[in-house]
Protein backbone atom coordinates (compact mmCIF):
# COMPACT_ATOMS: atom_id res chain seq x y z
CA UNK A 1 0.00 0.00 0.00
CA UNK A 2 1.72 3.28 -0.75
CA UNK A 3 1.69 6.19 1.96
CA UNK A 4 -0.86 8.31 2.49
CA UNK A 5 -2.37 11.82 4.02
CA UNK A 6 -3.74 9.51 7.01
CA UNK A 7 -2.05 7.50 10.01
CA UNK A 8 -3.83 5.29 11.92
CA UNK A 9 -2.02 6.65 15.18
CA UNK A 10 -2.98 10.21 15.39
CA UNK A 11 -5.39 11.89 17.43
CA UNK A 12 -7.86 14.41 15.30
CA UNK A 13 -10.16 17.11 16.95
CA UNK A 14 -13.39 15.04 18.09
CA UNK A 15 -16.61 15.65 16.12
CA UNK A 16 -19.39 17.89 17.31
CA UNK A 17 -22.31 16.15 18.74
CA UNK A 18 -24.94 15.70 16.13
CA UNK A 19 -28.58 16.58 16.48
CA UNK A 20 -30.42 13.31 16.63
CA UNK A 21 -32.09 14.11 13.84
CA UNK A 22 -29.24 14.14 11.54
CA UNK A 23 -29.84 11.97 8.41
CA UNK A 24 -26.90 11.50 5.43
CA UNK A 25 -27.21 10.65 1.99
CA UNK A 26 -24.32 9.61 -0.14
CA UNK A 27 -24.04 9.74 -3.26
CA UNK A 28 -21.69 7.50 -5.01
CA UNK A 29 -20.57 8.85 -8.79
CA UNK A 30 -18.09 6.18 -9.17
CA UNK A 31 -14.83 7.52 -10.62
CA UNK A 32 -15.96 10.85 -12.06
CA UNK A 33 -12.84 12.84 -12.40
CA UNK A 34 -11.98 16.06 -10.24
CA UNK A 35 -10.65 17.43 -13.47
CA UNK A 36 -13.01 16.92 -16.29
CA UNK A 37 -15.75 18.11 -13.61
CA UNK A 38 -13.81 21.13 -13.06
CA UNK A 39 -13.70 21.82 -16.43
CA UNK A 40 -17.30 21.20 -17.38
CA UNK A 41 -18.26 23.49 -14.51
CA UNK A 42 -16.30 26.26 -15.81
CA UNK A 43 -17.59 25.75 -19.46
CA UNK A 44 -21.30 26.68 -17.81
CA UNK A 45 -22.31 23.03 -18.59
CA UNK A 46 -22.78 21.22 -15.22
CA UNK A 47 -25.05 23.85 -13.08
CA UNK A 48 -26.34 21.75 -10.36
CA UNK A 49 -22.58 20.23 -9.85
CA UNK A 50 -21.48 23.88 -9.34
CA UNK A 51 -24.40 24.90 -7.09
CA UNK A 52 -23.75 21.38 -4.97
CA UNK A 53 -19.57 22.90 -4.99
CA UNK A 54 -20.39 26.05 -4.08
CA UNK A 55 -22.08 24.96 -0.76
CA UNK A 56 -19.89 22.17 0.15
CA UNK A 57 -16.61 21.45 2.10
CA UNK A 58 -14.16 20.32 -0.86
CA UNK A 59 -11.72 17.52 -0.50
CA UNK A 60 -9.55 15.16 -3.02
CA UNK A 61 -9.41 11.95 -1.43
CA UNK A 62 -6.48 9.15 -1.86
CA UNK A 63 -7.10 5.67 -3.00
CA UNK A 64 -3.49 4.87 -1.61
CA UNK A 65 -3.37 1.94 -3.85
CA UNK A 66 -1.96 1.71 -7.53
CA UNK A 67 -2.39 -1.15 -10.29
CA UNK A 68 -3.48 -3.83 -9.80
CA UNK A 69 -5.43 -2.95 -6.59
CA UNK A 70 -6.55 0.34 -7.74
CA UNK A 71 -10.23 -0.69 -8.84
CA UNK A 72 -13.71 -0.02 -7.35
CA UNK A 73 -14.68 -2.73 -6.35
CA UNK A 74 -11.73 -2.62 -3.87
CA UNK A 75 -12.03 1.05 -3.31
CA UNK A 76 -15.89 1.13 -2.44
CA UNK A 77 -14.88 -1.45 0.35
CA UNK A 78 -12.62 0.95 1.88
CA UNK A 79 -15.56 3.58 1.85
CA UNK A 80 -17.95 1.05 2.89
CA UNK A 81 -15.75 -0.35 5.71
CA UNK A 82 -12.70 2.11 6.46
CA UNK A 83 -9.92 -0.83 6.05
CA UNK A 84 -7.35 -0.72 3.40
CA UNK A 85 -7.06 -3.18 0.61
CA UNK A 86 -4.04 -4.56 3.03
CA UNK A 87 -6.85 -5.04 5.94
CA UNK A 88 -10.23 -6.50 3.55
CA UNK A 89 -7.91 -8.41 1.09
CA UNK A 90 -11.14 -8.15 -1.11
CA UNK A 91 -9.75 -8.22 -5.10
CA UNK A 92 -12.16 -9.02 -6.92
CA UNK A 93 -15.63 -7.89 -7.69
CA UNK A 94 -18.71 -10.07 -6.92
CA UNK A 95 -16.91 -10.88 -3.81
CA UNK A 96 -17.84 -8.55 -1.45
CA UNK A 97 -20.31 -10.47 0.63
CA UNK A 98 -16.86 -12.35 1.89
CA UNK A 99 -15.64 -9.47 3.94
CA UNK A 100 -16.00 -10.44 7.32
CA UNK A 101 -16.00 -7.22 8.85
CA UNK A 102 -19.23 -4.40 9.11
CA UNK A 103 -19.72 -1.73 6.71
CA UNK A 104 -20.94 1.50 7.80
CA UNK A 105 -24.83 0.44 7.20
CA UNK A 106 -24.18 -2.30 10.05
CA UNK A 107 -22.74 -0.44 12.25
CA UNK A 108 -25.15 2.74 12.05
CA UNK A 109 -28.31 -0.41 11.87
CA UNK A 110 -26.94 -1.52 15.26
CA UNK A 111 -27.74 1.77 16.78
CA UNK A 112 -31.11 1.65 16.00
CA UNK A 113 -30.78 3.92 12.96
CA UNK A 114 -32.44 3.15 9.83
CA UNK A 115 -30.65 2.45 6.32
CA UNK A 116 -31.31 2.29 2.59
CA UNK A 117 -28.42 0.93 0.24
CA UNK A 118 -28.98 1.48 -3.27
CA UNK A 119 -26.83 -0.10 -5.68
CA UNK A 120 -23.28 0.14 -3.50
CA UNK A 121 -20.75 -1.61 -5.30
CA UNK A 122 -19.42 -4.89 -3.93
CA UNK A 123 -21.33 -4.89 -0.98
CA UNK A 124 -22.32 -6.88 2.09
CA UNK A 125 -24.06 -6.55 5.53
CA UNK A 126 -25.42 -8.31 8.53
CA UNK A 127 -28.76 -9.85 9.42
CA UNK A 128 -30.63 -8.16 10.90
CA UNK A 129 -30.77 -4.77 9.66
CA UNK A 130 -32.99 -2.19 10.07
CA UNK A 131 -33.57 -1.44 6.76
CA UNK A 132 -33.40 -2.24 3.14
CA UNK A 133 -30.56 -3.20 0.57
CA UNK A 134 -30.30 -3.56 -3.25
CA UNK A 135 -27.22 -4.52 -4.13
CA UNK A 136 -25.10 -3.61 -7.54
CA UNK A 137 -25.96 -5.58 -11.10
CA UNK A 138 -22.73 -7.54 -10.48
CA UNK A 139 -23.01 -9.03 -7.02
CA UNK A 140 -23.21 -12.88 -7.00
CA UNK A 141 -23.15 -13.86 -3.22
CA UNK A 142 -25.48 -10.68 -1.83
CA UNK A 143 -28.86 -10.75 -2.22
CA UNK A 144 -31.80 -7.91 -1.76
CA UNK A 145 -33.34 -7.27 1.74
CA UNK A 146 -36.64 -7.61 2.24
CA UNK A 147 -36.31 -11.18 0.69
CA UNK A 148 -38.79 -10.54 -2.54
CA UNK A 149 -38.80 -6.23 -2.20
CA UNK A 150 -36.39 -5.06 -4.65
CA UNK A 151 -36.18 -8.99 -7.11
CA UNK A 152 -37.76 -8.41 -10.00
CA UNK A 153 -36.09 -5.03 -10.57
CA UNK A 154 -32.71 -6.40 -9.25
CA UNK A 155 -32.95 -9.42 -11.72
CA UNK A 156 -33.62 -7.08 -14.87
CA UNK A 157 -31.22 -4.56 -14.16
CA UNK A 158 -28.43 -7.26 -13.08
CA UNK A 159 -28.94 -9.06 -16.45
CA UNK A 160 -28.95 -5.95 -18.87
CA UNK A 161 -25.89 -4.54 -17.04
CA UNK A 162 -23.64 -7.87 -17.32
CA UNK A 163 -24.80 -8.72 -20.68
CA UNK A 164 -24.87 -4.60 -22.05
CA UNK A 165 -22.15 -6.29 -24.42
CA UNK A 166 -24.80 -8.86 -26.13
CA UNK A 167 -26.83 -7.60 -28.68
CA UNK A 168 -29.11 -9.88 -26.84
CA UNK A 169 -30.46 -10.08 -23.43
CA UNK A 170 -31.70 -13.36 -22.37
CA UNK A 171 -35.14 -11.89 -20.84
CA UNK A 172 -38.61 -13.21 -21.09
CA UNK A 173 -41.66 -11.30 -21.48
CA UNK A 174 -42.30 -12.04 -18.23
CA UNK A 175 -39.38 -10.51 -16.85
CA UNK A 176 -39.95 -7.53 -18.88
CA UNK A 177 -43.54 -7.48 -17.39
CA UNK A 178 -42.55 -7.97 -13.56
CA UNK A 179 -40.16 -5.01 -13.91
CA UNK A 180 -42.75 -2.87 -15.85
CA UNK A 181 -45.32 -3.61 -12.74
CA UNK A 182 -42.37 -3.29 -10.40
CA UNK A 183 -41.30 0.48 -11.90
CA UNK A 184 -45.15 1.42 -12.16
CA UNK A 185 -45.78 0.73 -8.04
CA UNK A 186 -42.05 2.25 -6.38
CA UNK A 187 -41.68 5.68 -8.37
CA UNK A 188 -41.28 5.50 -12.27
CA UNK A 189 -41.53 9.11 -13.35
CA UNK A 190 -42.97 10.76 -16.47
CA UNK A 191 -39.22 12.09 -16.98
CA UNK A 192 -37.73 8.51 -16.96
CA UNK A 193 -40.71 6.98 -18.62
CA UNK A 194 -40.20 9.71 -22.09
CA UNK A 195 -36.54 9.49 -21.90
CA UNK A 196 -37.08 5.26 -22.78
CA UNK A 197 -39.59 6.07 -25.40
CA UNK A 198 -36.77 8.93 -26.93
CA UNK A 199 -34.06 6.55 -26.35
CA UNK A 200 -35.73 3.59 -28.35
CA UNK A 201 -36.93 6.14 -31.16
CA UNK A 202 -33.45 6.96 -31.62
CA UNK A 203 -31.83 3.33 -32.05
CA UNK A 204 -34.80 2.77 -34.55
CA UNK A 205 -32.77 5.70 -35.90
CA UNK A 206 -29.84 5.09 -35.16
CA UNK A 207 -28.20 1.35 -34.06
CA UNK A 208 -24.91 2.91 -32.60
CA UNK A 209 -27.26 4.54 -30.13
CA UNK A 210 -27.58 2.26 -28.09
CA UNK A 211 -24.82 2.80 -25.58
CA UNK A 212 -27.04 5.72 -24.67
CA UNK A 213 -29.21 2.82 -22.48
CA UNK A 214 -26.67 3.07 -19.53
CA UNK A 215 -27.84 6.53 -18.67
CA UNK A 216 -31.62 5.02 -18.96
CA UNK A 217 -30.24 2.44 -15.95
CA UNK A 218 -29.30 5.41 -13.50
CA UNK A 219 -32.78 7.25 -13.81
CA UNK A 220 -34.62 3.79 -13.27
CA UNK A 221 -32.16 3.25 -10.38
CA UNK A 222 -32.88 7.03 -8.91
CA UNK A 223 -37.15 6.76 -9.64
CA UNK A 224 -36.41 3.69 -6.94
CA UNK A 225 -33.95 5.28 -4.63
CA UNK A 226 -36.28 8.28 -4.60
CA UNK A 227 -39.29 6.48 -3.97
CA UNK A 228 -37.66 4.45 -0.85
CA UNK A 229 -36.15 7.17 0.28
CA UNK A 230 -39.61 9.81 0.79
CA UNK A 231 -41.57 6.84 1.69
CA UNK A 232 -39.36 5.63 4.34
CA UNK A 233 -37.21 8.21 5.38
CA UNK A 234 -33.86 6.45 6.18
CA UNK A 235 -31.17 7.87 8.47
CA UNK A 236 -28.41 6.98 6.39
CA UNK A 237 -28.95 6.28 2.14
CA UNK A 238 -26.60 5.32 -0.71
CA UNK A 239 -27.12 5.20 -4.16
CA UNK A 240 -24.56 4.38 -6.61
CA UNK A 241 -24.51 4.40 -10.26
CA UNK A 242 -21.74 4.12 -12.91
CA UNK A 243 -22.20 5.04 -16.66
CA UNK A 244 -20.13 7.92 -16.79
CA UNK A 245 -17.28 6.36 -15.32
CA UNK A 246 -17.82 3.21 -18.65
CA UNK A 247 -18.21 6.29 -21.03
CA UNK A 248 -14.70 7.40 -19.71
CA UNK A 249 -13.11 4.00 -20.34
CA UNK A 250 -14.50 3.85 -23.44
CA UNK A 251 -15.09 7.16 -25.17
CA UNK A 252 -11.84 9.38 -23.73
CA UNK A 253 -10.17 8.70 -27.00
CA UNK A 254 -13.03 10.35 -28.50
CA UNK A 255 -13.11 13.67 -26.13
CA UNK A 256 -9.18 14.16 -26.77
CA UNK A 257 -8.16 12.36 -29.68
CA UNK A 258 -5.47 14.33 -30.01
CA UNK A 259 -3.67 13.10 -27.09
CA UNK A 260 -3.96 9.13 -28.66
CA UNK A 261 -1.75 7.46 -31.12
CA UNK A 262 -4.58 5.22 -32.43
CA UNK A 263 -6.96 7.57 -34.08
CA UNK A 264 -10.90 6.81 -34.07
CA UNK A 265 -12.12 7.10 -37.51
CA UNK A 266 -14.94 9.73 -38.63
CA UNK A 267 -18.00 7.75 -38.16
CA UNK A 268 -17.11 7.19 -34.22
CA UNK A 269 -15.82 10.52 -33.81
CA UNK A 270 -19.37 11.75 -34.75
CA UNK A 271 -21.40 9.45 -32.31
CA UNK A 272 -18.97 9.14 -29.33
CA UNK A 273 -17.27 12.99 -28.98
CA UNK A 274 -19.54 14.37 -26.87
CA UNK A 275 -20.29 10.62 -25.03
CA UNK A 276 -18.61 11.52 -21.81
CA UNK A 277 -19.75 15.73 -21.52
CA UNK A 278 -23.23 13.67 -22.06
CA UNK A 279 -22.95 11.19 -19.03
CA UNK A 280 -21.34 14.39 -16.75
CA UNK A 281 -24.78 16.01 -17.77
CA UNK A 282 -26.95 13.52 -17.00
CA UNK A 283 -25.70 13.17 -13.68
CA UNK A 284 -25.78 16.91 -13.38
CA UNK A 285 -29.67 16.33 -13.94
CA UNK A 286 -29.30 13.56 -10.79
CA UNK A 287 -27.68 15.93 -8.77
CA UNK A 288 -29.79 18.38 -8.80
CA UNK A 289 -33.25 16.20 -8.40
CA UNK A 290 -30.42 15.20 -4.72
CA UNK A 291 -30.41 18.76 -4.13
CA UNK A 292 -33.95 19.20 -3.98
CA UNK A 293 -34.76 15.90 -1.72
CA UNK A 294 -32.19 16.58 0.65
CA UNK A 295 -32.87 20.75 0.93
CA UNK A 296 -34.74 19.99 4.84
CA UNK A 297 -32.28 21.78 7.27
CA UNK A 298 -31.11 18.14 8.47
CA UNK A 299 -29.43 16.13 5.65
CA UNK A 300 -25.90 15.75 4.80
CA UNK A 301 -25.34 15.59 1.17
CA UNK A 302 -22.13 14.08 0.07
CA UNK A 303 -20.90 13.27 -3.36
CA UNK A 304 -17.74 10.62 -3.40
CA UNK A 305 -16.31 9.02 -6.17
CA UNK A 306 -13.91 6.98 -4.71
CA UNK A 307 -11.13 6.78 -7.32
CA UNK A 308 -11.38 8.59 -10.85
CA UNK A 309 -9.88 8.07 -14.27
CA UNK A 310 -7.50 9.52 -16.39
CA UNK A 311 -6.35 8.94 -20.37
CA UNK A 312 -5.03 5.47 -20.81
CA UNK A 313 -2.23 5.58 -23.17
CA UNK A 314 -0.20 2.32 -21.65
CA UNK A 315 -1.39 0.08 -24.53
CA UNK A 316 -1.58 2.52 -27.84
CA UNK A 317 1.92 0.87 -29.07
CA UNK A 318 -0.08 -2.71 -29.24
CA UNK A 319 -3.17 -0.81 -31.53
CA UNK A 320 -5.17 0.36 -28.00
CA UNK A 321 -6.83 -2.52 -25.31
CA UNK A 322 -9.46 -4.38 -26.20
CA UNK A 323 -11.23 -7.21 -24.51
CA UNK A 324 -12.84 -10.47 -25.72
CA UNK A 325 -15.72 -12.07 -23.80
CA UNK A 326 -17.35 -16.07 -24.29
CA UNK A 327 -20.49 -15.97 -26.54
CA UNK A 328 -21.77 -18.57 -24.42
CA UNK A 329 -19.69 -18.99 -21.48
CA UNK A 330 -20.81 -22.76 -21.16
CA UNK A 331 -19.57 -23.47 -24.26
CA UNK A 332 -15.93 -22.37 -23.55
CA UNK A 333 -16.60 -24.65 -20.03
CA UNK A 334 -17.20 -27.55 -22.64
CA UNK A 335 -14.56 -26.99 -24.78
CA UNK A 336 -12.19 -26.99 -22.16
CA UNK A 337 -13.28 -30.33 -20.98
CA UNK A 338 -14.71 -28.43 -17.64
CA UNK A 339 -17.61 -31.17 -15.91
CA UNK A 340 -20.47 -29.85 -14.07
CA UNK A 341 -22.47 -29.31 -12.24
CA UNK A 342 -21.44 -25.44 -11.88
CA UNK A 343 -23.29 -22.07 -12.42
CA UNK A 344 -21.73 -19.03 -14.52
CA UNK A 345 -22.11 -15.57 -13.12
CA UNK A 346 -21.46 -13.19 -15.36
CA UNK A 347 -19.10 -10.18 -13.61
CA UNK A 348 -17.88 -7.37 -15.50
CA UNK A 349 -15.66 -7.17 -19.05
CA UNK A 350 -14.63 -10.48 -19.82
CA UNK A 351 -14.46 -11.88 -16.36
CA UNK A 352 -16.95 -14.11 -14.61
CA UNK A 353 -17.58 -16.37 -11.61
CA UNK A 354 -17.76 -19.92 -11.94
CA UNK A 355 -19.62 -21.62 -8.75
CA UNK A 356 -18.77 -25.66 -8.30
CA UNK A 357 -19.81 -27.54 -5.57
CA UNK A 358 -16.56 -29.19 -4.42
CA UNK A 359 -12.69 -27.65 -4.23
CA UNK A 360 -11.56 -30.73 -6.32
CA UNK A 361 -14.50 -29.70 -9.31
CA UNK A 362 -13.04 -26.21 -8.68
CA UNK A 363 -9.71 -26.92 -9.12
CA UNK A 364 -9.71 -29.00 -12.59
CA UNK A 365 -12.15 -26.60 -14.02
CA UNK A 366 -9.37 -23.84 -13.26
CA UNK A 367 -6.50 -25.49 -14.32
CA UNK A 368 -8.16 -26.99 -17.53
CA UNK A 369 -8.90 -23.10 -18.95
CA UNK A 370 -5.42 -22.05 -18.23
CA UNK A 371 -4.68 -24.68 -20.24
CA UNK A 372 -6.45 -22.89 -22.75
CA UNK A 373 -4.20 -21.00 -25.70
CA UNK A 374 -3.38 -19.05 -28.78
CA UNK A 375 -0.10 -19.78 -30.27
CA UNK A 376 2.47 -19.18 -27.91
CA UNK A 377 0.20 -17.51 -25.28
CA UNK A 378 -2.23 -18.08 -22.31
CA UNK A 379 -5.93 -17.36 -23.47
CA UNK A 380 -7.28 -17.52 -19.63
CA UNK A 381 -7.09 -16.47 -16.32
CA UNK A 382 -8.42 -18.62 -13.52
CA UNK A 383 -8.16 -17.68 -10.16
CA UNK A 384 -9.29 -20.67 -7.37
CA UNK A 385 -10.90 -19.92 -4.28
CA UNK A 386 -12.54 -23.00 -2.44
CA UNK A 387 -15.46 -24.08 -4.91
CA UNK A 388 -15.30 -20.55 -6.97
CA UNK A 389 -13.29 -19.97 -9.92
CA UNK A 390 -13.29 -16.24 -11.13
CA UNK A 391 -12.20 -16.28 -14.96
CA UNK A 392 -11.82 -14.20 -17.70
CA UNK A 393 -10.05 -13.96 -21.23
CA UNK A 394 -6.52 -12.36 -20.24
CA UNK A 395 -5.88 -11.43 -24.18
CA UNK A 396 -6.27 -7.37 -24.71
CA UNK A 397 -4.60 -6.59 -28.55
CA UNK A 398 -5.97 -7.18 -31.49
CA UNK A 399 -6.26 -10.60 -32.63
CA UNK A 400 -6.31 -11.96 -36.31
CA UNK A 401 -9.81 -13.95 -37.64
CA UNK A 402 -8.39 -16.92 -37.91
CA UNK A 403 -6.66 -17.60 -34.62
CA UNK A 404 -7.15 -21.02 -32.96
CA UNK A 405 -8.04 -21.92 -29.82
CA UNK A 406 -5.96 -24.86 -28.64
CA UNK A 407 -6.91 -27.04 -25.28
CA UNK A 408 -5.64 -29.40 -22.83
CA UNK A 409 -5.97 -32.26 -25.15
CA UNK A 410 -4.87 -30.75 -27.93
CA UNK A 411 -8.03 -30.01 -29.87
CA UNK A 412 -8.29 -27.10 -31.57
CA UNK A 413 -11.49 -24.51 -33.08
CA UNK A 414 -11.37 -21.01 -34.40
CA UNK A 415 -10.85 -18.56 -31.02
CA UNK A 416 -13.98 -16.34 -32.69
CA UNK A 417 -16.14 -19.61 -32.44
CA UNK A 418 -16.36 -19.25 -28.77
CA UNK A 419 -15.52 -15.77 -28.24
CA UNK A 420 -16.28 -12.18 -29.72
CA UNK A 421 -14.41 -8.79 -29.63
CA UNK A 422 -16.72 -5.86 -27.31
CA UNK A 423 -16.44 -3.08 -29.48
CA UNK A 424 -14.24 -0.01 -28.86
CA UNK A 425 -10.95 0.22 -27.14
CA UNK A 426 -10.33 1.11 -23.61
CA UNK A 427 -9.10 4.95 -23.39
CA UNK A 428 -9.73 5.50 -19.76
CA UNK A 429 -8.01 4.10 -16.68
CA UNK A 430 -7.97 4.64 -13.34
CA UNK A 431 -6.30 7.15 -11.23
CA UNK A 432 -6.00 7.07 -7.06
CA UNK A 433 -7.44 10.70 -6.86
CA UNK A 434 -11.25 10.99 -5.74
CA UNK A 435 -14.25 13.91 -5.33
CA UNK A 436 -15.47 14.07 -1.76
CA UNK A 437 -17.59 17.35 -1.32
CA UNK A 438 -19.79 17.41 1.68
CA UNK A 439 -22.83 19.51 1.94
CA UNK A 440 -23.56 19.77 5.47
CA UNK A 441 -26.10 21.95 6.42
CA UNK A 442 -24.12 22.59 10.02
CA UNK A 443 -21.03 24.03 8.82
CA UNK A 444 -20.26 26.76 5.92
CA UNK A 445 -18.65 25.93 2.53
CA UNK A 446 -14.89 25.79 2.35
CA UNK A 447 -12.87 25.29 -1.03
CA UNK A 448 -9.35 24.77 0.59
CA UNK A 449 -9.11 21.59 -1.53
CA UNK A 450 -7.22 19.21 1.12
CA UNK A 451 -6.51 15.85 0.55
CA UNK A 452 -7.59 13.08 2.62
CA UNK A 453 -7.23 9.25 3.02
CA UNK A 454 -9.91 7.18 1.26
CA UNK A 455 -10.05 5.88 4.90
CA UNK A 456 -11.35 8.65 5.92
CA UNK A 457 -14.50 8.71 4.49
CA UNK A 458 -16.03 5.43 7.05
CA UNK A 459 -14.98 7.43 10.28
CA UNK A 460 -16.20 10.64 9.04
CA UNK A 461 -20.39 8.85 8.09
CA UNK A 462 -19.66 7.38 10.93
CA UNK A 463 -19.21 10.51 13.41
CA UNK A 464 -22.52 12.21 12.03
CA UNK A 465 -24.48 9.99 13.62
CA UNK A 466 -22.42 10.32 17.00
CA UNK A 467 -20.86 6.76 16.46
CA UNK A 468 -16.98 5.91 17.20
CA UNK A 469 -15.10 4.35 15.21
CA UNK A 470 -14.14 0.83 15.04
CA UNK A 471 -10.24 0.28 16.27
CA UNK A 472 -9.80 -1.30 12.97
CA UNK A 473 -10.54 1.35 11.25
CA UNK A 474 -7.10 3.46 10.69
CA UNK A 475 -8.62 6.60 9.07
CA UNK A 476 -9.73 9.52 11.09
CA UNK A 477 -13.27 12.28 11.21
CA UNK A 478 -12.81 14.93 7.77
CA UNK A 479 -13.99 18.14 9.97
CA UNK A 480 -16.05 20.29 7.37
CA UNK A 481 -15.21 23.42 9.94
CA UNK A 482 -13.64 25.80 7.45
CA UNK A 483 -9.69 25.98 8.78
CA UNK A 484 -10.48 22.63 11.17
CA UNK A 485 -10.03 21.12 8.20
CA UNK A 486 -6.89 22.13 6.74
CA UNK A 487 -5.21 22.07 10.52
CA UNK A 488 -6.37 18.01 10.90
CA UNK A 489 -5.00 16.99 7.22
CA UNK A 490 -1.77 18.92 8.08
CA UNK A 491 -1.66 16.92 11.53
CA UNK A 492 -2.27 13.51 9.59
CA UNK A 493 0.57 13.97 7.53
CA UNK A 494 2.94 14.30 10.43
CA UNK A 495 4.00 18.20 10.11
Amino acid sequence: MRSGPSSGNVTTKPSPVRPDNCAVVLLEFNELSPTLISGFMEAGELPNFKRLYEASSIFTTDAEEAAPNLEPWIQWITVHSGLSYDQHGIFHLGDGHRLDSPQIWDLISQAGRSVFVCGSMNARYDLPINGAILPDPWATGTRPHPAGAFEDYFTFVQRNVQEYTNDRVQLSKGDYLRFLRFMLGHGLSANTAISIVRQLIEERKNPNARWKRATILDKLQWDVFRYWHRAHKPDFATFFINSTAHFQHMYWRNMNPEIFTVQPDLNEQSEYRNAILFGYKEMDRLIGDALALTDDGRTVLILCSALSQQPCLVYEDIGGKTYYRPRVFERVLEFAGVAGPYKVEPVMSEQFHIRFKTEASAKAAAEALRALSLPEVPAMEAHCSGTDIHAGCNIYRQLSKDVPLTGLGGQSTPFFRLFYQVEGLKSGMHHPDGILWIRDPLSTADHGARRVSLRDVAPTLLSYFNLPAPVAMTGRMISTSPGSGVRNAEKLRGF
